[in-house]
């Protein structure tokens, strides 16, 4: 009998993730490869000018400076390109169905607990409702029509209110229009919340809504999104 395999799947390696980095965002900002140069002569001009400045002036003075400038341009242009493909990740899920349920998922954090899935849906038009607790209290988001939304997220804020009493509920709308949040600014909209519970009061709200919070696996979930190739991929 042949030996059953055990062995762990080959993740792709450093460099492999860096070019996966580079077309992912070069896709959208047709001007990266331009940009890049910049900052790799940027770094070296200010290496070697350092260098000029710090007597004695020599040689492999120089030379030492400018390798150090090249470091320093290559570290700058990876925090760039990782910055510009998490811009371009929510320019290519803005207006998304289930787009909201990807970036609670990913981009909050160890201190909110949310889930990719919905807590309230509208099968027939996709628009839905999503929920994150944290320091900040309970946050109740609305993706979709905002006046279809209407009635999803009362009924969920009247959920919250009823079992954690006093915990305070904020209510945001992904969108462009007015008192709306858009899609890439919605982490730190929520992350900026002031701290209004503790933690031990945080981990029993969570217990509370999850308690009477209704199974939606039965309900057919937003598509339009694909997590797997919209995230931009960094490298580790």
């Amino acid at each position: 009998m042949a030996a059953r395999s055990t062995a762990p799947e080959k993740r792709p390696g450093f460099f492999a993730q860096i070019r996966t980095l580079y077309t992912f965002t070069q896709k959208e900002f047709r001007w990266l490869p331009f940009l890049l140069v910049g900052i790799l002569l940027l770094g070296i001009g200010i290496g070697v000018g350092v260098g000029f400045a710090i007597p004695p002036v020599a040689a492999w003075s120089v030379i030492l400076w400018g390798i150090t400038g090249l470091m320093l341009g290559i570290l700058g242009s990876l925090m760039t390109m990782t910055r510009l493909s998490t811009r371009a990740m929510y320019k290519k899920i803005d207006g998304m169905p289930g787009a909201t349920g990807h970036v609670l998922s990913t981009s909050l954090g160890r201190r909110w607990a949310a889930s990719e899935m919905p807590v309230g849906i509208n099968p027939k038009t996709q628009e839905a409702v999503y929920r994150a607790v944290g320091r900040g209290g309970v946050v109740i988001i609305g993706e979709g029509a905002r006046g279809r939304l209407t009635r999803l997220v009362n009924d969920e804020r009247s959920k919250v209110q009823r079992v954690a009493s006093g915990v305070p509920v904020t209510v945001l709308y992904v969108g462009h229009g007015d008192d709306e949040v858009p899609i890439a600014k919605l982490a730190s909209t929520i992350k900026a919340l002031p701290k209004k519970i503790d933690r031990s009061t945080m981990a029993a709200v969570i217990k509370r809504i999850d308690s009477v919070s209704q199974s939606l696996t039965s309900l057919p979930i937003p598509k339009g999104i694909d997590p797997t190739k919209v995230r931009a991929p960094r490298p580790r």
